[in-house]
């Protein structure tokens, strides 16, 4: 099923445990929406407004959300592997436990979000803004991090084995503990 929901004012309605699979929500607003637990496999997001939205355990696999705006939004256990999310606005978000594996965070604007213990294995970061991030514990072996911007980001305890963090900004970060093994530091 392909429900079509482009540009649909959902601000701050209650679709906890809601199936949207595949569904298409191009430049909705979910501001403030309650999406707990929602199912969001392959929708359509690209442009969405999901500002202070609560996406807890949220299913995004494979979601679209290129440039949408996820400002305080909670993704905690949120999953969204493989999901798309180039240049997207992830400011202060919460994303405790959120699985990113293969997801596309290029050009994404992550200041001062909370990736703590996030599994982001195999993840484009490259060119993120991740300046204050919180990615204590977190799993990146393998993830993409060139020219990343990760001044004043907290690593500590994190694992990035085998990442590329080649010409990344790395000023004022902690990497206290951090797993750095066969790493790319070139130019960082």
């Amino acid at each position: 099923m392909n429900t079509s929901l482009d540009h649909a004012d959902l601000s701050g309605s209650d679709l906890s445990g809601a199936d949207l699979f595949h569904t298409r929500l191009i430049s909705a607003d979910l501001t403030g929406a309650d999406l707990t637990s929602a199912i969001l496999i392959s929708a359509k997001l690209t442009d969405a407004d999901l500002t202070g939205a609560n996406l807890t355990y949220a299913d995004l696999t494979s979601a679209n959300l290129i440039s949408a705006k996820l400002t305080d939004a909670k993704l905690t256990d949120a999953d969204l592997t493989y999901a798309d999310l180039t240049s997207a606005n992830l400011i202060s978000a919460k994303l405790t436990d959120a699985k990113l594996g293969g997801a596309d965070l290029t050009s994404a604007n992550l200041t001062s979000a909370d990736l703590t213990d996030a599994k982001l294995g195999g993840a484009d970061l490259t060119s993120a803004n991740l300046t204050r991030a919180n990615l204590t514990r977190a799993d990146l072996p393998d993830a993409d991090l060139i020219s990343a911007d990760l001044t004043d980001a907290k690593l500590g305890g994190a694992d990035l084995t085998s990442a590329d963090l080649t010409d990344a900004k790395l000023g004022g970060a902690d990497l206290t503990s951090a797993d750095l093994t066969d790493a790319k530091l070139g130019g960082a």
